[in-house]
């Protein structure tokens, strides 16, 4: 019998801290021509990495694969000059709206403790300038959109969202380069209705990509 832990009755609670053993010991492990995407190591240990239910017990291989069925269309790209803590936090919400890729523009290095492990099942690549990540987008047919609140941009609520595009999002602060906003095909803005500029990059990364998803996923729930 192929067995889930949604299956077994006796199974304790899921929480965000993990789960313990699978129940019933080795003699209950999954089975089957699905037997092969758990990780024995987690079935004897318990699981407390940080993945929903469905993905329990499974090897990483496993759940990057099956992501990979399911990623939507969209990229992510930062610009990463000055070691943005950020871009773990937008790293995560990639994660969260199963974008395709994440672009770090510029230093290799990056922050990864906001991205809470995610960085593992997320496909995250570098591109060494703007030059770079523009030429990559190009060649593919990819329009840049970069978010940012420069005169002249388009209100996110009015925007109409590519299917295919990448994401360009600037540093906390300063926000995009002038070659950034250059290489884009629309810059979108976060309307804001309080007295502060800006608001947090990894915050407004997530907006934009919860933006997308409410007109093209067809995961999301109708």
């Amino acid at each position: 019998m192929n067995e889930t832990p949604e299956t077994h009755a006796a199974h304790p609670e899921r929480t965000t801290a993990g789960v313990g053993p699978w129940p019933g010991g080795r003699e209950a492990w999954p089975t089957g021509e699905d037997a092969e995407r758990y990780d024995p190591e987690l079935l004897e240990h318990g699981d407390t990495r940080n993945v929903i239910d469905r993905y329990r017990y499974w090897r990483m291989e496993a759940i990057v694969a099956d992501l990979d069925e399911k990623r939507h269309p969209f990229h992510v790209a930062i610009e990463n000059w000055q070691h943005d803590m950020n871009i773990g936090s937008i790293v995560r919400s990639a994660n969260a709206f199963a974008a395709d890729t994440v672009h770090i523009v510029g230093r290799r290095r990056w922050n990864k403790r906001g991205a809470m492990v995610t960085d593992r099942y997320q496909h995250v690549e570098h591109r060494e300038n703007i030059s770079a990540l523009a030429e990559w987008a190009r060649d593919r047919g990819i329009p840049i959109i970069a978010i940012d609140n420069v005169p002249g941009c388009v209100p996110m609520e009015t925007f109409d969202w590519p299917e295919r595009c990448v994401m360009l999002f600037g540093q906390e602060g300063p926000g995009l380069t002038a070659e950034a906003i250059a290489e884009a095909e629309a810059v979108v803005e976060i309307t804001q209705y309080g007295s502060t500029r800006s608001i947090n990059a990894s915050a407004a990364a997530a907006v934009a990509m919860y933006s997308w998803v409410q007109q093209h996923s067809a995961l999301r729930p109708r």
